[in-house]
């Protein structure tokens, strides 16, 4: 329970955050911040701003926490932690969120700059302004209201700004947990808005196994006019793509607490191959992307996968090789009945009017992070489904909404 007058004061502060809000978002917004992977120098400039920004806000501490890594220029990729302390001292209440961006795609389809942001009927627009700025800012602000109205929270407040979210968290938060595990605590209360739905009605507290896996398959090179001199790798893999269309029937396990409810294997990424038509090509490369129940681990369906490209290989009388780009079977999901899962039902409830229910998600989160090393975190935000896509936006309502459940949770006692 939380005393509710004090609630109305905050929320009516957050309220009148919102043309701030939508500065930094624009401000976020113009410092493009790519992973190496993506053709970018990292987060360091973004992270250097928003450090400024928390204290400016009025956060008593602020740290940072940087991963080494020699492919950016600063060869460091920085985590920025703010701490404002709270009455109780066993438990601390963290948000989640993460620097760096995805590119911005094909920007023909994009109606303005991705990196200048702007506003149109009620919206933010702008790549980052949904993943994960809007969940961001609006925990900036819910703090900054505490400090404003002079109000000490129930619980102290954390905020984890994390780099490499969106490249497999090695140098974000896979790195701040294993270098400052005393930061964490399992009586914490973690809140990842990594995931969410368009009513804020859904706590995500399980995911699927990942594997991401490419396929590259090695013939031989030749005219397309003499076939028999060459091995058209194009032709075997494309008979293995339409061969691991088997793999949804044997692994058919069903999951109502997932959605969707069964494992999925699909084809996405194709490298280019040969770049003229009259050519055979001797190499392709493709990627599958398999999101796989917990039922089944993943080196069972890397096994099962091997065993048909074996066979490929005979047929064609080619050479496949497996690579995963990423392989995590899921951490043990947290439970229904945990504080955070309970503390975020009464917010979302107080705030949105919503009855948010625990479920399980296809997709990856960053809380799986924090799920492998035991700590039960939950993924939850009221958002727009807009992530990597050209024009993303965020609500502006959502954004201050969501500042306001976060708010709620500090107040909880």
């Amino acid at each position: 329970m939380i005393d509710s007058a004090t609630f109305q004061r905050i929320s009516k502060r957050i309220e009148g955050y919102e043309p701030d809000m939508i500065r930094l978002q624009f401000a976020l917004t113009a410092i493009p911040a790519l992973a190496p992977e993506n053709g970018g120098d990292g987060e360091m400039e973004k992270a250097v701003f928003l450090a400024g920004i928390l204290r400016d806000l009025g956060f008593p501490r602020v740290e940072r926490c940087d991963a080494p890594d020699g492919r950016v220029s600063t060869g460091l990729r920085p985590n920025v932690v703010a701490w404002i302390p709270g009455r109780k001292s066993d438990c601390t209440v963290w948000v989640m969120t993460h620097t760096d961006v995805v590119p911005p795609g094909e920007i023909k389809l994009w109606d303005r700059d991705p990196y200048e942001g702007y506003v149109r009927d009620g919206k933010v627009y702008g790549r980052g302004t949904e993943d994960n700025q809007q969940d961001l800012v609006a925990s900036l602000f819910a703090a900054k209201a505490f400090v404003d109205e002079g109000i000490v929270p129930e619980s102290s407040i954390a905020i984890l700004l994390a780099a490499d979210e969106e490249t497999g968290s090695g140098y974000g938060l896979d790195y701040v947990i294993e270098n400052r595990r005393n930061w964490f605590r399992k009586t914490d209360l973690i809140v990842v808005p990594d995931a969410g739905n368009e009513e804020g009605s859904m706590i995500e507290v399980a995911e699927k196994s990942v594997l991401w896996l490419q396929v590259r398959t090695s013939g031989k090179q030749c005219h397309a006019s003499r076939p028999a001199l060459g091995k058209n790798a194009f032709r075997a893999a494309s008979h293995l793509v339409v061969r691991l269309d088997e793999l949804a029937g044997i692994f058919h396990a069903r999951d109502p607490l997932y959605e969707p409810p069964e494992s999925t294997f699909e084809p996405t990424k194709k490298e280019a191959n040969v770049p003229n038509v009259n050519t055979i090509p001797g190499e392709d490369v493709f990627y599958l992307d398999c999101r796989i129940l917990p039922v089944y681990p993943v080196e069972g369906i890397l096994t099962t996968i091997r065993g048909m490209a074996d066979d490929i290989e005979r047929t064609f009388d080619v050479k496949i090789d497996l690579t995963p780009v990423q392989k995590s079977d899921a951490p043990p999901p947290t439970a229904h009945d945990a504080p955070v899962v309970l503390a975020l039902e009464e917010a979302v409830r107080d705030v949105y009017g919503v009855q948010a229910r625990p479920k399980g998600v296809g997709g990856g989160t960053v809380a799986a992070v924090f799920r492998r090393y035991d700590y039960p975190a939950a993924v939850w935000s009221r958002y727009c489904h807009m992530a990597h896509q050209p024009n993303e936006y965020c609500l502006i309502s959502n954004m201050v909404g969501n500042a306001k459940v976060y708010a709620h949770l500090f107040l909880q006692k």
